[in-house]
């Protein structure tokens, strides 16, 4: 019980970039009280910028001291010139994602079995997909600027002097920054952030860990940069050098290609002492093969080969991932067959092969971009880039008409079909009373679930049907020979839209390398990114997850040594994730009289709807329905069904009757069953966990600062039901579970 001694401690944890101390604690200024400058714990602050104790906490009837703390870790997606860069490397970021979207593997010999083929597949396409970044970066630099470009009499770039215009000159600007590009991939896949906590994270629900295999999984990728690089000053890899020693280093090449393959899809390790000497021989082969190159006045030979022979690589072993993922997700079916569809993964489990698909395309589409782009700013069209650029195109002219079709299908028809058709949501008259904002309420409403429910159909869609018009293009172009004439205007819109994201990424980057408050944009897409572990991929940022869920719990502990304080984990949008995993930290290692004074807060979460469907090895609902029971009931989620990327988190299957909201959802006895809800005084309904919030708020009160209009996925804190969660999630509140379950007496709790 709590005694007169008692306080809170809550903890907030940020979830979107560039989230300052002031906005996340909702004061006036913030001061810094712990953390190494990337994982920042701040404190309210005073006149004198000291550390200031936050509001009390109206419970029980009189106010309790609240101390209140955040934990910000935007430092390590945003800022400065080098996490700028990663940017570029969101192709690879979107296979190391695949990686985590596998299905959950059953206790049987099959299942295990194609999980690994899975695995093995899925990190093959992976390192094919960095050769084939490599060899387009390396059709660039060798062959359109050294060889075409800076031949002598080629009228590209008349500025440059004549000395660069020499045979050894021209390899030299050619091969040294593909040399340096490689290093600073190797580089960055060897970044990761120094953790000050105690213990590791560990592998199971809800919990993630770095893969041991990413030292060879680095060292692989950057032998087979190295090789890409090597392969194309030889003449490619279907084009036999005819001197003695050009065809030993090409036989030795493609060896080496071949060996790096099997390694990633059996997992083989060089070694640690070994593999400084793969990289020197690797990059020995790059140098004895740039001092044999002899280029003339036109394209390289082999450029098209090499460009080619990845792609259909990529392409190959694509369609093999996807071929076995279907059984892999078929044996895993039976774990979530008996839930509703809003509560099954994406595309049955599936999900990973369209992923892996966007990536490859991604990456073809950024070198074919940036070629043509480059070309056409050179003043030099007589420049001849592969010819596969131009299949390349037209795919993305058609897919980005496909794109448009569909979203406007969706988002001027479908909706408000949708807000016709339903008109004003029942839930939505519960919580509202007023007329005009019922109204409001009911437009945001319809268009967050369309979104919600669809925007990904629409993602997988665009994704599956450029896979599929890829290959037909493939055995158009080289099974029968075809160019048809209507692909003209689809390649010109491919070019256009190529060029623009090639120009636009790249001054995206620049402008987040000098002014990074600017660029919150990027810095949301490193946030999703960079929340995985290296697993498929190594060459993409480290994940700031591994070092910000033991940092919190190991604050949480510091706290909870003094044994009238609780402390609630509180996270808006990815930091609901993040204190999700620090709470089943806690969960797994307190003590249960310590564990009793934890709780969760989560708002604007993207948990159910998202990441449990995207992701559902790594977060099943059996393990979030334990957490709940451990943690008694105090995991509490703030939602508006007007928010796009935040809605329900621990109820599902909602429905309107007698002027109550039902639905079914996790109970802290264990497992799940039916749960039911009155609105309040202010509008509000505590179904379970989650506390649905009206959506324009009703008005001032005096007691909160207020804020006027449909707040969609902004200022959760700015609700009074805030702190009646924090309450709640502290111990102090009572949710009154007896009441809700005791309505369905013929629907039992079920485990």
């Amino acid at each position: 019980m709590p005694g007169p001694d008692t306080r809170v401690v809550e903890i907030r944890v940020a979830g979107l970039v560039g989230t300052s101390g002031e906005t996340l604690l909702d004061a006036v200024s913030t001061v810094d009280v712990a953390g190494d400058g990337l994982g920042r714990v701040v404190r309210p602050a005073d006149r004198l910028r000291r550390p200031a104790p936050g509001p009390v906490l109206p419970a029980l009837g009189r106010s309790i001291p609240r101390t209140l703390e955040g934990y910000l870790w935007h430092g390590m997606t945003s800022g400065g010139a080098a996490k700028a860069t990663w940017a570029l490397l969101f192709p690879f970021s979107l296979a190391n994602v695949a990686f985590w979207m596998l299905p959950p593997v059953p206790d049987r010999r099959l299942a295990r079995g194609l999980a690994t083929v899975c695995r093995g597949l899925l990190r093959v396409g992976a390192l094919l997909l960095t050769m084939l970044l490599m060899g387009q970066l390396a059709a660039i630099a060798l062959d359109l600027f050294a060889a075409q470009c800076l031949a002598p009499g080629s009228g590209c770039l008349p500025a440059v002097p004549d000395v660069l215009r020499s045979v050894p000159a021209r390899i030299a600007v050619g091969v040294l920054p593909l040399l340096a590009v490689i290093f600073v991939l190797h580089r960055i896949s060897s970044a990761t952030w120094a953790v000050h906590a105690d213990g590791d994270l560990t592998g199971g629900p809800l919990r993630m860990r770095a893969d041991p295999e990413t030292p060879a999984l680095r060292c692989l990728h950057t032998v087979a940069a190295l090789a890409s690089v090597a392969l194309l000053l030889l003449g490619g890899p279907f084009r036999v050098p005819g001197p003695t020693v050009d065809l030993v280093l090409w036989i030795i090449t493609l060896a080496v290609v071949l060996a790096t393959v099997v390694a990633a899809a059996i997992g083989v390790d060089t070694g640690r002492f070994a593999r400084p000497g793969v990289l020197a021989f690797a990059t020995l082969l790059v140098v004895v093969a740039a001092v044999r190159l002899r280029p003339g006045s036109g394209p390289l030979p082999g450029t098209n080969g090499v460009v080619e022979g990845l792609g259909a690589a990529l392409v190959a072993v694509t369609v093999l991932f996807a071929l076995f993922l279907a059984p892999a997700a078929l044996l895993a079916r039976p774990g979530w067959q008996h839930k509703p569809q809003r509560l099954r993964p994406w595309m049955g489990g599936w999900a990973a092969a369209p992923v892996l698909a966007l990536a490859g395309l991604l990456g073809g589409g950024f070198g074919a971009g940036l070629a043509e782009a480059l070309r056409r700013l050179s003043g030099a069209e007589h420049l001849q880039v592969p010819t596969t650029y131009l299949l390349v195109t037209v795919l993305w002219g058609a897919g980005l008409a496909l794109a448009a079709v569909l979203g406007v299908l969706g988002f001027a028809v479908a909706v408000p079909l949708r807000r016709l058709r339903r008109g004003i949501p029942e839930i939505v008259e519960l919580m509202e009373h007023d007329r005009r904002q019922e109204a409001q309420a009911a437009a945001a409403w319809a268009r967050s679930a369309w979104e919600r429910r669809h925007l990904h159909h629409l993602a997988l869609a665009v994704a599956s049907a450029m896979s599929a018009g890829g290959a037909a293009l493939l055995v158009l172009r080289f099974g029968f020979g075809l160019v048809p004439g209507w692909f003209g205007p689809l390649s010109a819109i491919g070019v256009v839209a190529l060029g623009a994201l090639a120009a636009g990424l790249l001054r995206v980057v620049y402008t987040a390398a000098r002014t990074p408050q600017r660029s919150r944009h990027l810095g949301a897409l490193a946030d999703l990114v960079c929340f995985w572990p290296r697993a498929a991929h190594p060459t993409v940022p480290p994940c700031y997850a591994l070092k910000v869920v033991p940092e919190l719990a190991a604050r949480a502990r510091e706290h909870l040594a003094d044994p009238g304080t609780r402390v609630v984990l509180s996270g808006y949008n990815l930091g609901s994730l993040l204190t999700l995993m620090a709470a089943a930290r806690l969960a797994a290692e307190l003590p249960a009289a310590d564990l009793e004074r934890v709780g969760v807060l989560t708002a604007g979460s993207p948990l159910q709807w998202g990441y449990q469907r995207a992701f559902p090895a790594l977060l099943p609902q059996e393990a979030l329905e334990r957490l709940f029971a451990d943690l008694d009931g105090r995991w509490r989620a703030l939602c508006r069904g007007t928010d796009i990327f935040g809605g329900g988190v621990t109820t599902w299957r909602h429905s309107v009757a007698d002027r109550r909201l039902h639905g079914v959802g996790f109970l802290p006895e264990g497992g799940f069953g039916p749960v039911s809800a009155t609105a309040d005084a202010n509008g509000v309904l505590i179904l379970g966990g989650d506390h649905w919030l009206p959506d324009p708020q009703r008005g001032p009160t005096g007691r909160h600062r207020w804020a006027p209009g449909v707040l969609k996925h902004q200022d959760y804190v700015v609700d009074a039901e805030w702190d009646h969660a924090v309450a709640m999630a502290a111990g102090l509140g009572k949710p009154s579970w007896g009441e809700q379950g005791s309505l369905f007496g013929d629907f039992p709790p079920k485990r």
